[in-house]
């Protein structure tokens, strides 16, 4: 039997937990906190742990009995601040954080899930975290941050579009009405924040596209056993959103990492698996330590109570 180590604090809100090869540290996705658009701005708020990607330093002993709940980083013991570093804001709903190492350097992949209309594909190589305990004593010393660290600019921008409302049509219930609103936000982050690498909508009437739901999985692919798909992007959907007709399938598709940031096109890759009469919802992409062969997960149903539904691919030629 494995023990578990006393946790620093308590929190809700974990997307997910990886290691970056890149610092050895443990990199923390949180959500921004629930209830659709993000109504009080939690991912903006640098005091908020909503909303970010922050980085452990695990080396340091900062274990605590009876770890207090909290939600800003203000309220945590000076030793919980000083192993926190704050990588990146304006995070909505991250599934994780993959790394591709180039020589000596890393490119960091992530994927925003959206809130209606669009998901989106994030790629960077350099960043300053800002520690914690530096935006701490600006707070408190009510000092303005000098923000050096990313920022996906959630909740202003949805992927390349302002924050969008929808609702019910009023004139026709079989139609909805999408509103184009501008938060402060949108206006404030429109050039600080970094500009998607590749995004794809929920609505997509052009050939060769799909209508997505919620981005699951983003991993680079360095081998050549896939050549047409060597030095891609590959990442999952977790159902094409067709009203959830049965059976459902997911969608894996990739893109082509560029150098001059600017907003990338997607190919679906196709699968000749037959799963039949039953559903396939692609949950989670994976790979190898080189990143040179690609795995998924695949779960059967969307209800996380069906048990033994699962199972996982490897992704071959």
């Amino acid at each position: 039997m494995l023990n578990l180590r006393r946790p620093f604090a308590n929190h809700n809100g974990v997307n997910s937990l990886n290691f970056s090869p890149e610092t050895g540290k443990l990199v923390l996705t949180t959500g921004d906190g629930g209830s659709g658009y993000d109504p009080f701005n939690l991912s903006q708020d640098n005091m908020e742990i909503c909303g970010k990607i922050i980085e452990i330093d695990v080396t340091k002993n900062a274990l605590i009995n009876n770890p207090p709940v909290v939600t800003r980083f203000n309220e945590l013991p000076i030793s919980i601040q000083e192993t926190l570093t704050v990588m990146a804001k304006g995070v909505r709903n991250i599934p994780g954080i993959s790394f591709q190492r180039f020589y000596n350097q890393y490119t960091k992949y992530v994927g925003n899930v959206g809130q209606d209309l669009v998901e989106s594909i994030f790629s960077f190589v350099n960043y300053r975290p800002m520690p914690v305990t530096q935006l701490v004593q600006s707070y408190l010393k009510s000092q303005p941050e000098q923000e050096k660290f990313i920022n996906f600019g959630w909740r202003g921008w949805e992927g390349t579009l302002p924050t969008s409302l929808i609702g019910d049509c009023s004139d026709s219930p079989t139609l909805n009405e999408i509103t184009i609103t501008y938060y402060n936000e949108a206006v404030k982050t429109s050039a600080q924040r970094l500009s998607p690498l590749a995004c794809y909508f929920h609505k997509d009437s052009r050939p060769d596209t799909f209508d997505g739901s919620a981005l699951t999985g983003v991993q680079p692919y360095m081998g050549n056993k896939i050549p047409d798909l060597t030095g891609s992007v590959v990442f999952t959907d977790f159902a094409r959103n067709e009203e959830f007709k049965p059976p459902v399938r997911g969608v894996l598709a990739y893109t082509k990492s560029t150098k001059n940031y600017k907003l990338n096109d997607f190919s679906i890759i196709e699968t000749d698996y037959n799963f039949g009469s039953q559903s396939a919802y692609y949950v989670c992409l994976g790979t190898n330590m080189n990143q040179t062969r690609l795995y998924l997960g695949v779960y059967a149903s969307a209800n996380v109570t069906d048990f033994s539904k699962g199972t996982i691919f490897e992704i071959v030629p």
